[in-house]
């Protein structure tokens, strides 16, 4: 059988690995492709692990990946999906910013796990496109890019770009992928073998909604809920959010009461001091803008309510990833200068050919017949 996508070339996918990234982030996505070649006993993805000068990386759990190559002797390829985790905001430099938009130039499909989706904003890729990223950096991203269009779904495909959440969602975002490339029948046989319940599509949602812990029993509290999470700088008085969804403002606070254990503007409070923590931790906002972007009419009200909810002050909450060993920013030329002592990648299909070969002896090689496909 012929690939007959791509030309009948298989796909090459070059995974951008930055400091800190998420491991399991990355497996996921990579063993959707290698079981995709498994079981059709195709060659129809090839992928690379890439750094910016070819020196090893660490993921977020302290394991050390030596990449496949760097910017300089880097392959052709189809794809690029940014793989981040930890600390994102400081995990790159222009140096990244260019090679990608240079990639995205060149025809490159664009694609992120993880935190990924951070470092394509900043390089201006993903300016009028539809982006899903990990919720932990949502709000920073929303912030900072206010011309992406952050979506809180686990992946979102949207012309020349794929982005998606952590965790194992980037396994389902690949099996989608595969779905529209090669068909319905190859995805699901890859689900079965890695014991996969469903395959999610774009209408999941990331986060655990308060209405799978509540059941469909109480749609107005679900919906006093979903006001209060759409209105965090604009923030609505409690005798308006009963007025919405007709109710006395004695009801609404007894279902709080009874449900959530807490009276409703409580509640609102905790949801804006946590998207503030967020905007703390990971933008360079002053603390006054943030009190403004999550609705404290003061920098001081805000202070008093931070401390007293979260235990620490705003500024110490900043302060406190820098009273730990942080990771220094990337020093380009120190790396430049390590660059001819870097071994040459061996041969250039890399580790997929490897994996492709030793696929070879199990038995569900070549188990799936993909749709117009001859054999040869």
């Amino acid at each position: 059988m012929t690939n007959e996508v791509n030309g009948g070339r298989p796909r090459a996918i070059g995974f951008l690995l930055l400091n800190n990234f998420t491991m399991i982030s990355l497996a996921s996505a990579v063993e959707a492709l290698r079981m995709a070649n498994q079981l059709s006993g195709e060659e129809l993805y090839l992928w690379y692990t890439l750094t910016i000068d070819g020196q090893p990386v660490s993921a977020s759990d302290g394991i050390t990946i030596t990449p496949d190559a760097g910017f300089d002797n880097c392959p052709e390829l189809d794809t690029v999906i940014v793989s981040g985790g930890l600390n994102i905001t400081k995990a790159y430099n222009r140096n990244h910013l260019n090679w990608l938009q240079e990639r995205e130039r060149r025809g490159c499909k664009i694609g992120a796990i993880c935190t990924g989706a951070y470092l394509l904003a900043a390089a201006g890729l993903l300016d009028g496109y539809e982006c899903s990223t990990h919720w932990e950096y949502l709000a920073a991203l929303q912030e900072a890019f206010p011309r992406v269009k952050c979506s809180n779904r686990l992946f979102s495909f949207d012309r020349n770009r794929m982005t998606c959440t952590g965790g194992t969602v980037p396994l389902d975002m690949m099996l989608n992928m595969i779905k529209l490339e090669h068909g319905y029948q190859l995805s699901t046989a890859i689900s079965e073998m890695f014991i996969c319940d469903r395959i999610r599509d774009e209408s999941d949602q990331q986060k655990i909604p308060l209405r799978h812990v509540l059941g469909t029993t109480q749609p107005k509290l679900l919906e006093i809920v979903a006001l209060m999470e759409a209105n965090i700088e604009e923030v609505i008085e409690m005798d308006e959010l009963a007025h919405y969804v007709d109710l006395s403002r004695r009801q609404m606070e007894r279902l709080f009461q009874k449900y959530l254990e807490c009276s409703p503007s409580r509640y609102y409070l905790r949801l804006r001091l946590l998207r503030a923590r967020q905007l703390l931790k990971q933008t360079s906002m002053s603390i006054i803008d943030i009190a403004a972007a999550c609705g404290f009419v003061s920098s001081p009200h805000f202070s008093k309510c931070y401390r007293e909810q979260m235990g620490v002050p705003p500024r110490d909450e900043r302060l406190a990833p820098m009273l730990a060993e942080e990771v220094e920013p990337f020093d380009v030329k120190t790396m430049q200068l390590l660059q001819d002592t870097q071994p040459q990648p061996p041969g250039k299909d890399f580790v997929s050919s490897e994996a492709f070969s030793e696929a070879k002896t199990e038995s569900t090689f070549g188990s799936v017949h993909l749709k117009g496909k001859r054999d040869k």
